[in-house]
């Protein structure tokens, strides 16, 4: 059955790639990604692959968004690649967008609308209403102040952002100004829940300055963010305030990142800390967390309290880019390590070769089934090959 399912998607890829040239005159872009992967756990393989059409037609002011994708997974044993690579992101969103093909043993096939919105533009304003991209963080890798399905931080394929089904208006004051209001309802497991939000940012003395405020999941909450220069450095952070019940709960993220010159090359180097109240402070809490309403909501890049990320990417030649990452959780004292070399095979085409790394206490007991967030992750390798039309 696995073959039949890889001969009905040959099939329509094929279809979708012979339609290229008009689909160019028609202004539609596209994405098709194939990645293999290999794991020590359990001895893990598996396949996903994406293929992603997007286009914004446009008529004076007024204007369509649409992206469409195909994701099929081919996995050796039942349970889903390590590190997240290849998870269809979301959020609980309203508007019912994805479905799915087949689903067995070792196939998930699945096809939703990443982006399917209307929208009105001016000069000063413009309003949009669908499932549209939203990002309000300012740091680069953990955004708790980001409330809308924020990245994983060691996620190796950035090219896109979940979308989130939303109304938003944005008025622009000034050229380096703005004020975003963002009216949402989502329904998960948590229940069906509303968000109405008010950004506004700025730009003074050569720093970005914003704030938000409303409701969050029926929770009132504010943010600060602020991303400036001290220095050679560049400095990010980003702080959030939510009341939860009876309590307050914060969430920040400080981070300072830098690109110099080694050899006549690019390197460049970041890290960040996160302290974050909805995370676990020790490994007898991730239970608690893991049927957390704010997990389920798809709120939390991480599990724990006290997190940080450090970066280092350096170009090799102009074609060729290595990085490195660490994640490291402060309370459990586990860490994902991860590696990669791009290789630019062209104007539109990548090929990537990354391993990820998970370290840390992976003996499991019945009354603590997670002794740490990271030690039982293995090690995984994957190979990506990408191209754009």
């Amino acid at each position: 059955m696995d073959w039949t399912v890889r001969v009905v998607w040959t099939v329509a890829v094929s279809a979708a790639l012979y339609s290229v040239p008009s689909a160019r005159a028609q202004q539609l872009n596209g994405y098709v990604q194939a990645v293999p992967l290999a794991g020590t756990r359990g001895g893990q393989l598996s396949e996903f692959n994406r293929v992603r059409l997007s286009s914004e037609p446009a008529v004076g002011p007024f204007g369509l968004g649409a992206a469409y994708e195909h994701v099929l997974m081919f996995r050796r044993s039942a349970e889903a690649p390590e590190f997240s690579l290849g998870a269809v992101p979301g959020g609980g969103e309203w508007l019912r967008l994805q479905w799915t093909i087949a689903r067995r043993e070792h196939v998930v096939w699945q096809h939703r609308f990443d982006r399917l919105y209307v929208g009105w533009d001016s000069e000063r304003f413009e309003v949009s209403v669908g499932r549209q991209s939203i990002s309000w963080g300012t740091a680069l890798f953990l955004t708790p102040s980001d409330p809308f399905t924020p990245f994983s931080p060691v996620d190796p394929f950035r090219e896109f952002r979940a979308g989130v089904d939303a109304a938003r208006f944005r008025l622009f004051p000034s050229p380096l100004s703005e004020v975003d209001v963002v009216a949402r309802v989502t329904r998960s497991p948590a229940g069906k829940e509303a968000t109405a939000l008010v950004r506004g940012l700025t730009t003074a003395r050569g720093w970005e300055l914003s704030g938000w405020g409303g409701i969050i999941y029926g929770d009132p909450a504010g943010a600060l963010g602020a991303a400036g220069s001290v220095s050679s450095w560049a400095v990010r952070g980003e702080a959030v305030l939510r009341r939860l019940g009876d309590r307050f709960v914060f969430r920040g993220t400080m981070g300072l990142d830098r690109r110099l010159q080694l050899g006549g090359r690019d390197l460049t180097l970041a890290v960040e800390y996160q302290r974050d109240d909805l995370g676990a402070a020790a490994p007898d809490e991730y239970l608690a967390t893991l049927t957390s309403k704010t997990l389920v909501r798809g709120e939390h890049q991480v599990l724990g309290r006290d997190e940080t990320v450090v970066q280092a990417a350096y170009q090799l030649h102009p074609l060729w880019n290595l990085s490195g990452i660490s994640l490291w959780n402060l309370n459990d004292q586990s860490a994902t390590l991860g590696a990669n070399v791009v290789h630019s095979a062209g104007d539109d085409t990548t090929a990537t070769v990354g391993v990820f790394l998970g370290l840390g206490d992976d003996g499991a007991t019945e009354a603590r089934p997670l002794p740490s967030e990271y030690g039982s992750a293995g090690l995984t390798g994957y190979l990506s090959l990408s191209w754009y039309f």
